[in-house]
């Protein structure tokens, strides 16, 4: 049976499923014969201008005033009623932005400051005292919004914690007070030490920024959105608080206080920092390290020679200390240097 008699019977029937059933003929068949019948051709309508269109040399005009210098820098809708105001009346807002639509200027028109990429910072330390790095944490109080604000001063190399404190504020002048005390403390010279933060608003103070330039201190400052560019601080902040003991809430800044104090007593004279040769940052601080490395590897030696044939390589010797810490080291230094990326300090 045909597709002509399918279709006469199927208004008697009601629907296609019936008249192919009815015909014999599976409904799908039908289906993709009449699907690949040629569509008959709809006429194409001629578009004709809209009447109330403006001309070519109208459009033009509008998009001429929009991009001069006297409303460049200003939305159609502003111009429009400044137009207005003028007693000049061009086209409708809406007018405007379709002219800008279709030259592809619906966009950020005004003049846009350009801002410098943030250079790299890229620090080395071969001794105490040459770079330090430091920020804030907050630790959190008894009731619900109240914290307290730690200040942290590391140095990189040595992982000695040289000066911190605690405070209910974070203030410019608190950190401008311990960068102060604690560079006298320590006895730096000018043009000895660099001193890295991130882009806080303590860091980046007018305050601290006189108080480094006076003392001959160079400041560092991480990129933006960069956390790899602090990354000692970031790991000294982890290491408290994933101890053990380090409650969940303080019951008051006393209470923060006393906790600290056992804390960087315990991370400067007795925690064993695997970046720095699983030694104490103290010894390493204060010039004791290779007093301690010496005593290692005489015992070290005397294991090996009690029983030479566990060790199966070579003579056991203690982790040597690194040659020189980087932030960001580049690629073209010598790998033997630390490089600035410490999970486990």
């Amino acid at each position: 049976m045909t597709d002509d008699a399918i279709t006469e019977l199927t208004p008697v029937l009601g629907s296609i499923r019936r008249a192919c059933k009815a015909a014999g003929r599976p409904q799908a068949n039908h289906y993709r014969r009449h699907r690949q019948s040629p569509q008959p051709q709809r006429p194409v309508r001629e578009r004709r201008p809209q009447p109330r269109a403006l001309t070519e040399a109208e459009r033009a005009t509008v998009r001429s005033v929009l991009n001069g210098a006297t409303f460049v820098d200003m939305a159609p809708a502003s111009v429009y009623h400044e137009l207005l105001d003028e007693g000049v009346h061009l086209c409708s807002p809406s007018t405007m932005y379709r002219i800008l639509h279709a030259h592809n200027e619906v966009k950020e028109r005004r003049r846009q400051a350009v801002h410098p990429a943030r250079v790299k910072p890229e620090l080395v330390a071969t001794q105490p005292n040459q770079c330090w790095s430091w920020d804030i944490t907050k630790l959190h109080g008894p009731a619900k919004w109240t914290s307290y604000h730690l200040y942290v001063i590391i140095d990189i190399y040595s992982r000695y914690v040289v000066g911190w404190l605690i405070a209910e504020t974070e203030s410019k002048v608190l950190a401008e007070k311990l960068l102060a005390d604690t560079i006298a403390k320590q006895n730096i010279d000018r043009d000895q030490l660099t001193i890295h933060a991130d882009n806080g608003s303590s860091m980046a103070s007018k305050p601290v920024a006189f108080l480094l330039a006076d003392l001959g201190v160079t400041k560092s400052h991480s990129r933006p959105h960069t956390s790899n560019d602090n990354p000692f601080s970031e790991a000294q902040f982890r290491t408290l608080k994933y101890r053990p003991d380090f409650p969940d809430t303080f019951g008051s800044i006393a209470d923060a206080r006393a906790f600290c104090q056992r804390f960087f007593a315990w991370y400067n004279a007795e925690h064993y920092h695997s970046g720095i040769a699983w030694l104490h940052p103290i010894d390493v601080h204060h010039g004791r390290a290779e007093t301690v490395r010496a005593a290692r590897a005489e015992v070290l030696t005397a294991a090996y020679a009690r029983n030479p044939d566990r060790f199966v390589n070579k003579p056991p010797e203690p982790v040597a200390l690194p040659t020189a810490v980087w932030i960001n080291q580049p690629p073209e230094q010598n790998r033997n240097c630390q490089t600035a990326q410490p999970m486990n300090p």
